[in-house]
């Protein structure tokens, strides 16, 4: 009697495929907190850096394809210092915290270009006054805090709702430039039209809890810390959006805050109806805000505060204003008259 013995066999579950290298990028981004701006801008400028190379993958390659993609941008996109800054860091974190090549010396020793000191672009008191009253009604308030306050835009429209204390006329600024906190003015002509908006945004937010939303994004993981923290009103942006959103990152729908192009395209097309041959956008109010306070007699050490430079050499560059002609230095072609 023949028998036919059975052999049962094991099916090995296949092993977990690796994840793709932006995928990687991203992953690394947000474990050590960087925003979801400068998330998009690093995985673009990899992938370009990888198209660029015909797409052969960086672990193939090191210190003279960044070289060569360094040189590419200045010399045939001729972009700005400061783009090719930003693509140098992007790579240099590529390779540094995703590709670990921390050892190789190529990762720290790359010279960064030199940005060239600029002369900021400032309004006079009259054409700040003539642009802030041509800015839309829905941005203007935005805009005036820009200038009363000093406020980065980004600083501007991640405003919340516990950032502005009305009973010392302050207003802190969360995790500004660097990572740093900051207080700052609030002037007191912007009190009763900032209580007027934030009463409209809190009819706004009882509006949506009704309608079961009502959630904003909340930074480092509070979310879990404080399950019902993002719909508390403390933590609402000051400026929301006009609509619901999706967030790019876990899906849920929200209200973020505003656009910050919207702020950016009032700006513009102010300017334009005023008028003014100067290049001036949403950052040259606060050029505008350092600027007018050094001309009225503030210690620059006070600017250097409110404006949140780590080094006072940084603010020394609205003193220009204090050695323009006419204050104590006449040109001498004014002699020949």
């Amino acid at each position: 009697m023949i028998v036919f013995m059975t052999v049962s066999t094991v099916k090995s579950s296949p092993s977990p495929r690796k994840p793709r290298l932006l995928d990687q990028v991203r992953a690394v981004l947000r474990t050590k907190h960087y925003s979801i701006r400068t998330e998009e801008a690093y995985v673009a400028w990899i992938k370009r850096f990888i198209i660029f190379h015909g797409k052969r993958h960086p672990d193939e390659m090191a210190e003279t394809e960044i070289a060569a993609f360094l040189s590419h941008l200045a010399n045939e996109r001729d972009v700005a210092a400061a783009t090719q800054n930003q693509a140098l860091s992007a790579l240099l974190f590529l390779y540094k915290e995703v590709l670990h090549k921390a050892d190789l010396g190529f990762v720290n020793g790359f010279e960064r270009p030199t940005r060239l000191p600029r002369v900021p672009v400032v309004l006079t008191k009259p054409e700040v006054r003539l642009v802030l009253s041509m800015v839309r009604s829905e941005y203007r308030l935005m805009a005036e805090l820009l200038y009363g306050s000093g406020l980065r835009l980004m600083e501007c429209v991640r405003l919340r709702i516990k950032d502005i204390d009305f009973g010392y006329d302050q207003i802190t600024v969360r995790d500004g430039k660097g990572g740093k906190d900051r207080v700052t003015m609030l002037p007191g002509c912007l009190k009763g039209p900032l209580n007027l908006h934030i009463e409209k945004v809190r009819a706004l937010h009882r509006e949506d809890l009704a309608r079961g939303f009502g959630s904003v994004y909340l930074p480092f993981a509070l979310e879990r810390k404080y399950p019902n923290g993002a719909k508390a009103w403390a933590w609402q942006y000051v400026f929301p959006a006009a609509r619901c959103s999706v967030d790019p990152r876990s899906g849920t729908v929200r209200r973020h805050h505003i656009e910050e192009k919207n702020l950016q395209n009032a700006m513009k097309e102010a300017v334009r109806k005023a008028g003014l041959s100067k290049a001036a956008s949403c950052h040259t109010l606060r050029h505008s805000f350092a600027t007018h306070l050094l001309e009225n007699g503030s210690d620059i050490r006070t600017v250097q505060e409110l404006l949140g430079h780590k080094d006072v050499s940084t603010t020394m560059i609205y003193t220009h204003v204090l050695n323009r002609p006419g204050l104590a230095v006449r040109s001498p072609a004014d002699l020949l008259v």
